[in-house]
């Protein structure tokens, strides 16, 4: 009896460093993102899903981060681009109970940068072409095909709105508004081909495999296992791609 005792103590003892060796190489996967990278993939996941409450709980912890004001609203509006305007409305919502709670405990947030003028005189059809070229890494042919072919004005409405209007606003970069991205479209789920091509850009403007998985991560604790995995699988394809 005792034999069985001490042999089911050891048991457990092994199973529990396990699932703490297991947590931890989660979090320090997550952590090669810094601190606001991982609140921006977060607010955004949950944006995008319409998790509110969580979302109210993300926000705070990006404030504290160091995000200011204007990136976390940048990161919200942003979102609707991939996933409606409820959901970026729901979020903005969302943001302003959580300043009034914060504010009303005497915390003083940081407003931040507005965007910046801008100032280019091409057209806005011509500045978003350049903006995707270099999210892309290489000109892009101007023949249309699939989904651009057939509906010629949503390629008009994508470089003009999704990559000159929204793009070009400087308060957040473009590695920050690649993770909102793919943070959005993981979470969504449904649309992998888009996901893959963002997680190319992804590595075209700076973030690394280390980074990208840190993301996934992220993606399996605050959305959901199944989210997390077929973004992994995706992941995985457009690593073996650039070997």
């Amino acid at each position: 009896m005792k034999l069985f005792k001490i042999t089911s103590a050891f048991t457990l003892l092994v199973i529990a460093l396990m699932i703490t060796h297991f947590a931890n190489a989660q979090t320090k996967s997550a952590q090669n993102l810094d601190q606001k990278q991982q609140a921006i993939v977060r607010i955004s996941a949950l944006t995008g899903k319409g998790e509110l409450l969580k979302l109210k709980t993300a926000l705070s912890a990006g404030l504290d981060a160091g995000l200011t004001v204007n990136q976390i609203k940048e990161v919200i509006v942003h979102v609707y681009a991939y996933a409606g305007f409820p959901r970026s409305i729901r979020g903005l919502q969302t943001f302003i109970a959580v300043l009034d709670e914060r504010k009303a405990k005497g915390i003083n947030e940081v407003t931040g940068a507005d965007a910046s003028p801008i100032k280019d005189g091409r057209s806005r059809y011509d500045r978003g072409k350049a903006i995707l070229d270099t999210l892309l890494g290489a000109p892009q042919s101007s023949r249309q095909s699939g989904y651009s072919a057939f509906a010629p004005v949503i390629e008009v409405f994508l470089k003009e709105h999704l990559f000159a209007d929204i793009f070009e606003r400087d308060v957040l970069n473009y590695v920050q508004r690649e993770l909102v991205t793919v943070s959005v479209l993981a979470g969504i789920g449904g649309v992998e081909p888009m996901l893959q091509s963002h997680l190319k850009i992804c590595l075209n403007v700076g973030l690394t495999p280390d980074q990208l998985q840190g993301f996934v991560e992220i993606i399996k604790h605050e959305v959901g296992k199944q989210e997390a995995a077929t973004a992994q699988q995706v992941l995985n394809e457009v690593l073996k791609s650039k070997q």
